[in-house]
């Protein structure tokens, strides 16, 4: 499918994301991100490998709606939740 991407036509298909993102260890998942063989990526490091351009060249919606057209599944990235209570470290203070 082509896709203008940065103001540059690219005929991507999904196999071919897929297969440019294997091996590829996620980002921490911030913004808008994507699912991908069941790993979840910032849609901007998914820009960058596929189309070989730095992130400041295109932007997270061009990303998403390309991504969307291939039939990838854009989300928002999940809030991240603290691993401590911080009621708990208030007790430990003894304040």
């Amino acid at each position: 499918m082509r896709c203008v991407i940065a103001r540059f036509p690219f005929d991507l298909t999904k196999i071919e994301v897929e297969q440019s993102m294997s091996g590829i260890t996620p980002e921490p998942a911030t913004g808008v991100c994507v699912t991908i063989d069941r790993r979840t990526y910032p849609v901007m490091q998914v820009g960058e490998v596929i189309t070989r351009q730095n992130r400041r060249d295109f932007t997270s919606v061009e990303m998403h709606r390309a991504l969307t057209r291939l039939g990838f599944s854009c989300h928002d990235a999940r809030p991240v939740t603290p691993d401590w209570d911080a009621r708990a470290d208030e007790d430990a203070l003894g304040w």
